[in-house]
């Protein structure tokens, strides 16, 4: 055992000794790798000074060119200044010498009341005003493209030197001139002249459009009817002058010494006083189309009658001070015109008679009549209401038809002067007869007339008017009783021999149409209630 330990140490150092010597020769080899790389340094460095001291020189031959361009840039620069400022110098010397100028003298481009003063003194534009005021003529400019001339010499105008050219002048800003260029002065202000007035009174008073008879006077807007509404009509601008207004500014003029006036500029005419935008006439027309919203068809088979806006306009009005009425007075107009026109009750009017002959016939209590009063409401209610609607008018009393007759095709006819009584149904004689009126002799004739059956009844007692013991002027008891006028009626009458021929004027009634027994009767089953009635000579 210990043979072995004993042989393994030999070996272990044996290995540590060679591992000693392989690590000398290691380092050994190494100090002469780093000797080789310090002698190879050495030379780099000796070349990189060769290089530096060329790049020196490089750099020193560039620092001489740029230190020379620069010096040559800093002349450029003062050159430049120098010109900028010579400039400068210049123009700064022309501002303040304008500006000191026209501290005594119009600004470029000045005007005063139409006159050039541009560059001019205060003497030189009185020269020149001096001069003018002898040819001085001021023209007036007129509405509708004429002018008139006031003439300088016919008032005895004459210049005189005032202050007013010189304060203007002082008011002038010197420093400010420049805008002078394109903001050109124009003034208009009174130059000393004086004139006699009463010339201009008189040469005012000869002027065309100072004669009444050639002046029209403005209009003011207003509502105006047109396509179913009312819209505002724009106002018109006359020729009546406005005589304060107009002296005044003449004598502005003149004391302006001004070229020319334009009348309808400086308000010389007598002006609307309400103009297309005025609230009152917008108000105005909007209050009147309030009441356009009706629309009233009239019946009178086969006619009509229309109200609608363009009738209803009629009737709205505003004044002059844009206030809306509705003109109720010409509502009940119209309705009188309709009456007029179709009314037949009481008016003469043509009848054609069972024999053909056409004959005018006036009287009566039948026919049409319109209520006036009952339909001057109604109408006012459909237009407050604004009402679509087709009606009749109100009536007082009606008729059969419309047309070229008011009776229709259905009626009783009495011919007075032939004695002789028709029945006429849907335009065809159905019954005759002769008859027996009322006696003219004895004051009982039968009035003519149209009339309309008021009742029918039989066997009735006729009477006449009460006496003073209490008795009846008589008493006649009749089968048919059939009145039509008052106490007038168609009845029987077995008491006359006769009917027709003259017999009225000798054995005539109190006014009744005696009619014979079997007629009486069978005109009793024709009539009815509202049947026209038609008596004529």
């Amino acid at each position: 055992m210990r043979r072995q330990e004993a042989r393994e140490d030999v070996s272990d150092k044996r290995r540590k000794k060679k591992a000693y010597s392989e690590d000398k020769l290691r380092d050994r080899e190494s100090e002469k790798l780093d000797e080789t790389e310090r002698v190879n340094d050495m030379d780099d460095f000796d070349d990189f000074d060769d290089f530096d001291d060329r790049d020196e020189d490089k750099m020193s031959r560039r620092g001489r060119r740029k230190k020379k361009d620069k010096n040559k840039s800093k002349k450029a620069k003062k050159a430049a200044l120098i010109a900028v400022g010579s400039v400068a110098g210049v123009l700064l010397a022309v501002y303040i010498g304008f500006a000191m100028y026209f501290n005594s003298h119009f600004m470029f481009f000045t005007e005063i009341n139409g006159t050039d003063c541009s560059m001019k003194s205060v003497d030189q534009v009185e020269d020149e005003m001096k001069k003018k005021v002898g040819d001085y003529t001021l023209t007036l400019k007129e509405s509708g493209g004429g002018t008139e001339t006031i003439v300088g010499s016919d008032i005895s105008i004459q210049y005189v030197p005032g202050g007013k050219l010189d304060e203007i002048v002082k008011e002038q800003n010197g420093f400010l001139w420049p805008k002078s260029l394109w903001d050109h002065p124009k003034i208009e202000t009174e130059i000393g002249v004086q004139y006699d007035e009463a010339a201009l009174g008189a040469s005012i008073a000869a002027l065309g459009c100072m004669n009444p008879e050639a002046q029209t006077p403005s209009v003011d807007a207003h509502p105006e009817f047109q396509e179913g509404q009312f819209v505002v009509a724009p106002e018109v601008v006359g020729t009546q002058i406005n005589s304060e207004v107009f002296n005044a500014k003449v004598a502005e003029a003149i004391n302006g010494f001004q070229p020319t006036l334009d009348l309808s500029e400086t308000g010389c005419y007598a002006l609307p006083r309400f103009v297309s935008d005025s609230p009152e006439v917008t108000a105005a027309a909007a209050a009147m189309n309030s009441y356009l919203g009706a629309n009233i068809t009239y019946d009178f088979n086969p006619n009509t009658e229309v109200v609608d806006s363009s009738v209803i306009s009629q009737w709205v009005r505003v004044d002059g001070e844009m206030n809306v009425t509705f003109d109720e007075e010409a509502v009940r107009g119209y309705i009188q015109t309709l009456a007029d026109k179709y009314n037949t009750k009481g008016v003469p009017r043509p009848f054609t008679t069972a024999s053909g002959n056409v004959v005018t016939v006036e009287g009566g209590g039948f026919g049409w009549r319109i209520d006036q009063e009952a339909e001057f409401g109604a109408l006012l209610a459909n237009i407050q209401n604004a009402e679509t609607v087709t009606r009749e008018p109100n009536y007082s009393s009606r008729g059969i038809s419309h047309g070229g007759t008011d009776v229709g095709s259905t009626y009783a006819e009495v011919d007075l002067t032939n004695q002789r009584m028709y029945f006429i149904k849907d335009g065809q004689v159905v019954l005759q007869s002769d008859c027996v009126t009322g006696n003219p002799n004895k004051g009982h004739a039968t009035p003519q007339g149209y009339y309309s059956l008021a009742w029918k009844q039989k066997n009735r007692t006729l009477r006449g008017e009460k006496q003073p013991d209490g008795t009846y002027e008589y008493e006649t008891p009749v089968a048919f009783w059939m009145p039509f006028n008052g106490g007038i009626g168609f009845h029987d009458a077995t008491w006359q021999s006769s009917f027709g021929g003259r017999r009225y004027q000798t054995h005539g009634s109190h006014g009744c149409v005696n009619l014979p027994y079997s007629i009486a009767q069978q005109l009793y089953d024709l009539m009815y209630d509202g049947v026209p009635v038609i008596c004529h000579y």
